[in-house]
């Protein structure tokens, strides 16, 4: 199988939809590129003493809309073409849901499983340091991503304040509740997952009580998907790891098998009542609803034509190869794309930022309520797109998000 090249995916992606944009093609020729990729080499003092240089990177995709917002992902596979297409994503995705914020994305290529506590901090710090002259509260906010977590935040916070000489919370979101982070952060882009699929559900009258979901990943989005998909009343028959997964027709105990998964670093059939499966196998189980929440291209034109799904909810980013989606249009398979589905979480992050910046504390009811109020809005509003014009969700989103960052881009014109 070919590996697809995410950045190339992400120009695809706005050429698809070039021809139903009223926009000068030069403002679209602009939206394919960067603003600016930074590329930085860490050298890091590991724990038995030796030394080693860590790549990452730090893209900005777009800052027309306002600040550049996008995760930090510390993974093996990190590279620039992966970052700059997650860079672009982010631009879209806060278009689409309508929130004042541009596309960045940063990557550090490690492996955090085979590193301690300490070396993780020191790349960190070393990190934040290398990127210090580009982000800020009011240029380019950094969020947790793959391998990422608030106590990560906590130390790119630190630095940062550091090179200051005071504390700047509003430089990354995600963090700490101590540290000025906001309740419902943690568990936004799993229920923003919800959010969504239970608006589109309305529409294909397919009811989320008893429905069967399958998820791929359980980490902080698919995990959290799991739990609320399980409170709302569905039956997760199955989830998986990096190294597989577990099935049960009947329904998985989730919050017991995410326990387990906490406890144990992995998925065990001994503490819930299951049986192994591969995460190539459980793509393809029947089920009503697929949420594939891991890594990108998990759906491509080889598998896709062996999905049983009614719909999948991209809780990952760009986890369908673009040769899939056609297939999976042709076999009525109802895709929520993930600039939409996933957009809970830089959603909430807005949220912690508007509440740093202007030293406020809002109630987890108002993140929860004003979350909802989002994300059913950007559905409704792809959803009217798509009927209108007759496209695809997918082609429906970029629609609404490209034609967003373009009309801005014209609006302010290009300088000098």
């Amino acid at each position: 199988m070919t590996e697809v090249n995410p950045y190339k995916m992400a120009i695809k992606q706005i050429d698809v939809v070039a021809p139903y944009l009223d926009v000068d093609e030069g403002i679209l020729e602009k939206l394919r590129y960067p603003r600016r990729e930074l590329t930085v080499h860490c050298p890091v003092k590991m724990d038995d003493g030796s030394l080693k240089v860590f790549k990452g990177y730090r893209v900005t995709h777009n800052d027309t809309r306002g600040p550049a917002k996008g995760g930090l992902r510390y993974h093996p596979s990190v590279d620039l073409d992966e970052v700059k297409a997650l860079a672009m994503w982010m631009t879209w995705k806060a278009a689409v849901v309508n929130i004042p914020y541009g596309g960045a994305k940063g990557g550090v290529k490690c492996n955090p499983p085979e590193m301690s506590q300490a070396e993780l901090e020191k790349v960190t710090r070393r990190f934040t340091w290398e990127i210090a002259p580009l982000i800020g509260p009011e240029s380019d906010i950094l969020a947790p991503d793959v391998y990422t977590n608030p106590q990560v935040m906590a130390w790119i916070m630190d630095t940062y304040s550091m090179l200051k000489g005071y504390s700047v919370p509003g430089v990354v979101t995600g963090k700490p509740l101590e540290l000025g982070g906001s309740v419902g952060r943690f568990e936004a882009t799993g229920k923003g997952v919800l959010i969504a699929v239970q608006k589109v559900a309305e529409h294909l009258k397919l009811s989320i009580k008893g429905a069967r979901v399958v998820v791929q990943g359980c980490g902080n989005v698919g995990g959290t998907s799991a739990r609320y998909f399980s409170r709302a009343g569905a039956r997760v028959i199955a989830i998986s790891d990096s190294k597989g997964g577990l099935y049960n027709s009947q329904g998985l105990d989730i919050e017991r098998t995410l326990d387990c998964k906490s406890r144990y670093k992995c998925l065990m059939t001994e503490k819930v009542e299951a049986e192994v499966i591969s995460n190539k196998d459980l793509l393809e189980l029947e089920c009503d609803i697929l949420v594939p929440a891991a890594l990108g291209n998990q759906i491509t034109a080889e598998n896709a034509p062996r999905l049983k799904c009614r719909l999948v909810a991209e809780g990952a980013n760009g986890p369908t190869e673009p040769e899939a989606d056609e297939i999976l249009v042709d076999k009525g398979i109802f895709v929520l794309p993930d600039i939409l589905a996933n957009a809970g979480g830089v959603t909430v992050s807005y949220f912690e930022w508007v509440q740093n910046l202007q030293e406020l504390l809002w109630t987890e009811e108002d993140v929860s309520d004003r979350l909802h109020k989002i994300m059913t809005t950007a559905v409704a509003d792809v959803m009217k797109i798509s009927r209108e014009r007759k496209v695809p969700m997918r082609t429906a989103a970029y629609i609404l998000g490209v034609g967003r960052v373009a009309k801005a881009t014209q609006l302010r014109g290009l300088y000098p």
